[in-house]
């Protein structure tokens, strides 16, 4: 599979194909951006965006959109078999764009991986972001199911601002409403209200995105938790990390350059296109549909 940049081309190749093998992890290797659906694409924008030298792969795991739902033991199985898909695919570095697979999955991705090739998540990012954002201590989550049930964000956050007061809402329908690539209509505002109003009640000052689809209604959010509260999300943060794992490790890429970026799924291709050009706010060229194998063993996750 050869590279697409930016109004790059690139010869045809099958529609389906299974991710082959590459050697050795070297700098001029991609960094990996995996997630079940679109909503990491706020992630990948913002590493673009600051490291626009080096070479990205964004792996949408469409075909089990979505995780927010899935119980811990899945998470965990699925991300590891995403992981080694795309270490096999010569990733120097993996970022785990998805909160719910964060959650679940972060320490046994950096135990499998984190030898060899660095796993940077969402949780601890935002985290920091919104300890350094707040002014009364009040810090509201909106995330999924599977976040919010992980308490992964109130065990972050107690990390870098132990006294602060965090309220937690579960938004099971908000990410699939935004998958599915509709007009921002009055559903959508109706369920940011319904999600947002114990965070207004809670008097929070600051809100962490703990989904990385809900960027992509940054606007319908703020509207609703009014002007006077913070909004934080983890794409830039998880982009500063990503260069400061890369300068430790010696493998930046050339900074004098113009890095390509392409996309796999393990869905629809044409549908995963659609969403992406949409989402992204930079040309989705092509998108390959890969098949990523389940280990052995890992029933639960089939």
């Amino acid at each position: 599979m050869g590279d697409v940049g930016e109004g790059g081309a690139r010869a045809a190749s099958p529609p389906f194909v299974t991710i082959a093998r590459v050697s050795a992890v070297d700098r001029t290797h991609p960094i990996a951006v995996f997630d079940s659906g679109v909503g990491g694409l706020t992630v990948l924008h913002e590493c673009l965006v600051w490291l626009p030298h080096e070479d990205f792969v964004y792996l949408g795991d469409t075909a089990r959109f979505p995780y927010g739902g899935r119980p811990p033991e899945e998470l965990r199985e699925r991300s590891l078999a995403v992981a080694a898909a795309l270490e096999r695919q010569g990733a120097k570095t993996i970022v785990v764009a998805c909160n719910s697979a964060t959650s679940a999955a972060l320490p046994a991705l950096r135990e499998a991986f984190g030898d060899r090739v660095a796993v940077i998540g969402t949780v601890e990012p935002a985290a920091r972001l919104a300890a350094a954002a707040t002014r009364s201590g009040r810090i509201g989550v909106l995330a999924t199911p599977a976040t919010v049930a992980s308490g992964a964000y109130e065990q972050a956050i107690a990390s870098a601002a132990p006294d602060a007061d965090v309220t937690s809402v579960a938004c099971p329908k908000l990410a699939p409403l935004i998958q599915a690539g509709g007009e921002l209509d009055s559903r959508v505002v109706a369920l940011v209200d319904e999600y947002c109003e114990p965070l207004k009640e809670s008097d929070v000052d600051t809100v962490v995105l703990g989904c990385t689809h809900y960027p992509l209604v940054r606007a319908v959010l703020q509207r609703a938790l009014g002007r006077g509260v913070t909004i934080v999300s983890s794409g830039q943060a998880i982009a500063d990390d990503v260069e400061r794992l890369l300068a430790e490790r010696e493998i930046e890429h050339d900074a004098d350059r113009r890095g390509s970026y392409r996309f796999l799924c393990t869905g629809d291709e044409h549908d995963f296109r659609a969403l992406a050009a949409r989402s992204l706010q930079l040309p989705v060229e092509r998108v390959e549909r890969v098949e990523v194998e389940q280990p052995v063993g890992a029933g639960a996750a089939a």
